[in-house]
């Protein structure tokens, strides 16, 4: 591989984590319904959904249901499929020591 094409590759893969960091910096700590339908691009059914779910990480005693949106970010990685097919079961569960 030369330089140039090494260059690249590390600028996007700085990109990529600049993109990430700054993304998860304007989120709040925890969601409302709405904001959580807002970044999901969900609609209420979904949503509600989603907050009954027994392993979606929701708080219920601030009268409203909150999501912590670290959590959320953490639950989305373990839920999507490429994750498991790609990482393993190792990796999830490793993941889960690591949630907020």
């Amino acid at each position: 591989m030369d330089f140039s094409k090494l260059q690249e590759a590390i600028n996007t893969a700085v990109d990529q984590a600049l993109e990430r960091h700054i993304f998860k910096l304007s989120l709040p700590p925890l969601l409302t319904k709405n904001q959580l339908m807002d970044m999901l691009d969900i609609k209420n059914t979904k949503a509600s959904e989603l907050l009954n779910r027994e392993d979606f990480p929701v708080i219920r005693e601030f009268g409203n249901p909150r999501v912590p949106t670290q959590s959320l970010l953490a639950w989305i990685d373990e839920h999507t499929e490429w994750v498991r097919q790609n990482a393993g079961e190792a990796w999830v569960r490793n993941r889960k020591g690591g949630v907020a």
